[in-house]
């Protein structure tokens, strides 16, 4: 299981995205391998809005279609004690100005003992997990 984050997201419905190329290569491989992967509802409304922002609302809500129809996305949503577990990860790494829903990332993919990331977020390395597929 690999957890999607907001840059794999976004690089993959927007071809002027920094990520977009790796995102696209990123995504291929899921798909041919089959890896199961999930992301958060978190992640996906702050996905949703960042398209709507870059592009058009009109396209956000066209994307927010395709996310939740497809069939193989788990979509996890946090408990409360994902959130307070989160604001745990939000002052241990207050440093680094991570975001709350990063840290609902980590405490999600805890409780569901995930390791790898796809994204291209630095802040879930500080975390202990590793980005996926590399450097």
């Amino acid at each position: 299981m690999i957890f999607v984050d907001t840059g794999a997201l976004v690089g993959r419905y927007l071809p002027k995205d920094q990520h977009h190329e790796n995102a696209i290569v990123g995504w291929q491989q899921i798909l041919s391998d089959r890896i199961p992967y999930g992301t958060s509802n978190f992640v996906i409304t702050e996905t949703l809005t960042l398209i709507g922002r870059k592009a058009s609302y009109r396209f956000a809500v066209e994307t927010g279609r395709l996310i939740y129809s497809a069939s193989t996305l788990k979509i996890w949503r946090p408990d409360l004690t994902d959130e307070t577990q989160a604001l745990s990860f939000f002052e241990k790494l207050a440093d680094q100005k991570v975001s709350f829903t990063d840290c609902v990332s980590f405490s999600l993919m805890r409780r569901h003992r995930v390791t790898r990331v796809f994204g291209f977020d630095h802040h879930f390395e500080a975390a202990g997990f590793s980005i996926w597929p590399g450097k």
